[in-house]
C-alpha cells in the first residue's frame, strides 16, 4: 500500500542527531568539577579524560592499551599523530619529537602535574582538531585553545 505522507527516511546518521548519553554524564561531571574545584588543578585532568571518552564515544578513540610497534603493554610514553595508537618509550627512541607524549595519568590514573595536563590536552586537541572539530564544527577549537592558553598563564 501506498501512503500520502512523505516518505519516511532512517534518522539521521550525523552525531548532532545521536543522544551520546556517557559525554552528557560525563561533561556533567567534569562542569560539577569545575564548580566545586577550588582551582583548575582539580578539574582540569577530568577536562582531559572527557576529551578522550568524546573522542571514543564518537568513533576516533586512541589506542592506549599497548604499543602499536612492539606490541608490548608495558612502558607506553607516547601516542603516533598518526594512528591514534601507544607507543612505547624503548620503540619511540629517536622519534619522540613526531610522537605526541602520553601522559602517565591517563594510564594510571590519579593525580596529574601540569606538565602532565598539559601534554593530554595537546594529545586530545590533536584528535579533535583533526577528527571531531573539522570544517563547520572547527569554532570550538579557538575558544579550547583560549581556554588552554589561560591555564598555561595560571600556573606559570
Amino acid at each position: 500500500m501506498r501512503s500520502n505522507g512523505p516518505p519516511r527516511w532512517p534518522p539521521p546518521l550525523s552525531p548532532e542527531a545521536q543522544p551520546y548519553p556517557q559525554i552528557h554524564d560525563a561533561l556533567d561531571g567534569v562542569l560539577g568539577a569545575i564548580e566545586s574545584a577550588p582551582s583548575a588543578r582539580g578539574w582540569a585532568a577530568a577536562l582531559v579524560r572527557y576529551e578522550l571518552l568524546v573522542l571514543a564515544e564518537l568513533g576516533f578513540g586512541l589506542d592506549l592499551d599497548r604499543c602499536v610497534a612492539t606490541g608490548t603493554e608495558d612502558d607506553l610514553g607516547f601516542v603516533s599523530p598518526k594512528s591514534g595508537a601507544a607507543v612505547s618509550r624503548g620503540a619511540a627512541f629517536g622519534y619522540e619529537s613526531k610522537l605526541l607524549r602520553l601522559p602517565d595519568f591517563l594510564l594510571a590514573g590519579g593525580e596529574a602535574a601540569w606538565p602532565d595536563i598539559f601534554d593530554g590536552l595537546r594529545l586530545t586537541g590533536h584528535f579533535l582538531a583533526r577528527d571531531i572539530l573539522v570544517d563547520r564544527r572547527a569554532d570550538p577549537l579557538a575558544a579550547r585553545d583560549r581556554l588552554v592558553d589561560r591555564l598555561k598563564r595560571a600556573v606559570a
